[in-house]
């Protein structure tokens, strides 16, 4: 009897499941999309109700013909990709591609590999939604056609590389990086003071303890701060009062994909893709429950499971059962929050993932185990000498809950000072006072964003969906929008006044502000390209209308709208306004006046030019005195470099004095800092800053790497600028910047290889060049 044909996506879920449905079954994997949407000419019909022409990639022809050839062969085929829009997508492209009726083709869904809900799903399939299909089409070409159509606006109007590009989703999130800068170089900081006495008191063994009290919040100057201590010598503290209240702390809800890119960032520093790819892997392999989710709720069996672990691990009082519910209405990407398949496995032996697994099974049982139960107490204490009171604050657990096993982040503008414990206190206590500072705080703007708080951020907004926030950070770091990256912080200076011994001291110390780590900065490119879609794109770039559009999708996915309607309704307009501003806009150059240089008197400013942000002396349209340029440094930006930074750069060309009877000059190219000695050119080494480097650092560089070439190079025909080369997979020939592969034979003889071979070898490459081998996707 011939088996049943199961497809999946990748290759790790066909083994796992293969495994759980045995001889009747055969598993194969697709490796994802097997069709796209054909590139020539966008791939949309336009007159034709927007209709998508779909091709099979070059690198899918052998995966689609094996799975016609067993597809033919089999009893019956079965379509088992991921749950959510894309992989229903993917069912739909599968059947359509192996001729399969989707009127009568089986599909079956689960939300984790294991063998109950592999076997269920068995015996309750159903078929293809073409609803969740359409909603996938419709963002597929809508997506296509704001790229097709804007990119090469782009092109026009910015110029750079053709690598500029732009898309829906994107572009938003390149808007909200650079908006959040803007507010970090304009913020001016305020200073204020913060008023904190040292107290001693016994604790309830009888020892002095030290403990802390703040004082009045509104102390904005240093003259403010110096009264209040100078007011307060000789005063006796007295608590007035004592209050003691309950409080409690409830769990966080199991993770949904955002969130669990969030924590996986704040705790184990994780990017969005690398949590993405661990998640994935533990999901394929059956240890966790579907990764591409907006659901918080769990399963009646898991919370099942989840109370016997509490109860026999911890105890039944730190088990309370919740059931959490979304925030979004419309989260119905899946059916679950992402937990562990099997509760009792705290661990996994795949030590990439292990990290990752850990957390997931720490939030979710911590989400159904009980609050964590407090007491908090305030002292108000009373100073003889003034009125203001001050305010001692601490807390005691009188119950752990849920914070044995696990405790939620904290983003940056989310951290709070932690409160402290207080000795037992009453009122009318006299306290024991040990001294009182006066310290200089300064406000701070709003933190740059890191991956997972823009994620946090693009939710909040309703842009995008669980499966999208990855990529759309990995394409615009890819397209040099954006860059993660540290900050080193700077020396500020900070007052300090302290009372002590009825004295008060001032001094002067300093703090290291401004540090930052992993963060999102926008390029001056990405700042160009959002300034000029703001200008002329206003609804692509609104984040409310971005999020309107999300909505639409779910409406098609739900039934009640048409896709092409839902495209028609954004296309025309749009078109219009592409040609309007193909027509009228200038162009984009994020020009900025810096002042006047003060040798030629000829005006300096800061602007985008082929090769990136620079800074120009002088004006590009008169042609008799041309202009100076000099290339930004990494570290800088159009934005925010100052005349004097700018005037700096013109320090370049270097010349560092004589190497071997010939000057050594360095300077900043197109492929970065170079050194120049005896017509040919030396990049410089990483540590080396081309500002300050010496001839001593630079010469035996030269050395070093003359040498190396000397080593590599086989031969060089002078004439017509080619060479023979040795190279880490054997001797090559190069041209310019290309290069051209020697076969084994061609290789051993490389040393005799005449001028005829060589252009022989060159031509029968450039009329056949090798295929490239694909490289397929999990």
């Amino acid at each position: 009897m011939a088996k049943n044909l199961l497809i999946v996506e990748s290759p790790a879920k066909a083994k796992t499941i293969e495994k759980i449905l045995g001889a009747d079954f055969e598993v194969k994997s697709c490796y994802g999309h097997i069709r796209d949407l054909d590139k020539g000419d966008m791939g949309i019909d336009l007159n034709n109700h927007y209709q998508p022409r779909y091709i099979v990639p070059e690198e899918k022809a052998k995966v689609v013909k094996e799975l016609k050839a067993l597809a033919k062969k089999s009893g019956e085929v079965w379509l088992a990709s991921d749950e959510d829009r894309e992989g229903e997508s993917i069912s739909w492209h599968l059947s359509e591609v192996l001729g399969l009726d989707p009127a009568s083709t089986k599909r079956i869904v689960f939300h984790e590999i294991t063998a109950p809900a592999i076997k269920k799903a068995v015996e309750k399939p159903r078929l293809i939604n073409m609803d969740l299909v359409n909603a996938q089409q419709a963002r597929r070409v809508l997506d296509r056609l704001v790229g097709f159509e804007l990119s090469p606006v782009l092109w026009r109007k910015i110029g750079m590389q053709r690598s500029l590009s732009a898309g829906r989703v994107q572009s938003v999130a390149v808007r909200l990086i650079a908006e959040r800068e803007r507010e970090i170089n304009q913020f001016k900081p305020e200073s204020s003071y913060k008023i904190e006495a040292t107290f001693a008191a016994p604790d309830i063994n009888k020892k002095q303890v030290n403990f802390k009290a703040d004082g009045p919040s509104k102390v904005n100057t240093p003259q403010q701060a110096e009264t209040f201590l100078e007011n307060c010598k000789g005063a006796v503290y007295t608590v007035s009062e004592v209050v003691v209240k309950p409080a409690k702390r409830s769990p966080a809800a199991p993770f949904t994909t955002s969130t669990l890119q969030q924590e996986a960032s704040r705790k184990l520093g994780y990017g969005v893709s690398k949590t993405m790819l661990l998640a994935q892997r533990l999901y394929e392999s059956g240890k966790i429950t579907y990764m591409r989710t907006d659901s918080v709720s769990l399963s009646d069996t898991a919370l099942g499971d989840i109370s016997g672990e509490i109860s026999q691990s911890y105890g039944k009082e730190y088990h309370q059962a919740r059931k959490f519910k979304n925030k979004n209405e419309s989260a119905q990407e899946a059916h679950e929050a992402i937990r562990p398949t099997y509760i009792n496995e705290r661990t996994v032996e795949d030590a990439d993932s292990r990290r990752l697994y850990e957390l997931i099974w720490k939030r979710t049982i911590a989400s159904q185990m009980s609050d964590a139960e407090f007491e908090k107490t305030t002292a108000r204490i009373q100073v003889s000498t003034v009125k203001d009171l001050l305010s001692a604050n601490g807390e005691v657990m009188k119950f752990d809950g849920f914070l044995k096993v696990y405790l939620e982040g904290k983003d940056e503008e989310d951290e709070e000072d932690e409160e402290g414990m207080l000795p037992p206190l009453k009122a009318g206590q006299e306290l024991d006072f040990k001294e009182m500072s006066a310290t200089e705080k300064f406000t701070r703007p709003a933190a740059r964003y890191t991956e997972a708080s823009l994620v946090k951020k693009l939710e909040e907004l309703g842009i995008g969906r669980p499966s999208t926030y990855a990529p759309t950070i990995s394409t615009i770091v890819k397209r040099n929008y954006v860059e993660k990256r540290d900050k080193e912080g700077v020396k500020r200076q900070v007052n300090l006044l302290k009372l002590r011994n009825n004295t008060v001291e001032k001094t002067v110390i300093s703090e290291n502000t401004g540090a930052e780590k992993s963060k999102l900065f926008p390029t001056d490119l990405g700042m160009v390209v959002t300034d000029f879609l703001k200008l002329h794109f206003e609804k692509v770039m609104d984040y409310g209308f971005t999020a309107r559009i999300e909505e639409e999708f779910d409406e098609i996915a739900e039934g009640k709208m048409r896709w092409s309607d839902m495209i028609d309704g954004f296309y025309k307009p749009f078109h219009l306004t592409i040609e309007h501003t193909l027509e009228t806009a200038e162009r984009a150059k994020g020009e900025r006046e810096l002042g006047t240089d003060p040798v030629t008197g000829k005006k300096v400013i800061a602007r985008m030019g082929r090769y990136g942000p620079m800074v120009q002396i002088g004006d590009s349209s008169n042609e008799e005195d041309k202009p100076k340029f000099a290339k930004l440094k990494p570290n800088q930006s159009i934005e925010t470099i100052s005349m004097d930074e700018a005037m700096e750069l013109f320090k370049l060309p270097r010349n560092l004095g004589q190497f071997e009877d010939l000057d050594v000059s360095v300077n900043i190219g197109r492929f970065g800092p170079y050194a120049a000695h005896d017509k040919k050119f030396y990049s410089l080494n990483k540590e080396m800053d081309p500002y300050t480097v010496s001839l001593e650092e630079v010469a035996p560089m030269i050395e070093e790497k003359r040498k190396a070439k000397d080593e590599r190079t086989i031969k060089v025909f002078e004439k017509e600028k080619i060479q023979l080369l040795r190279g880490p997979y054997g001797p090559y020939i190069k041209q310019g910047l290309r290069n051209y592969k020697l076969n084994k034979q061609q290789q051993e003889n490389v040393a005799n290889l005449t001028i005829e071979e060589v252009k022989a070898v060159m031509e029968e490459l450039k009329a056949n060049p090798p295929k490239k081998v694909p490289r397929r996707k999990k």
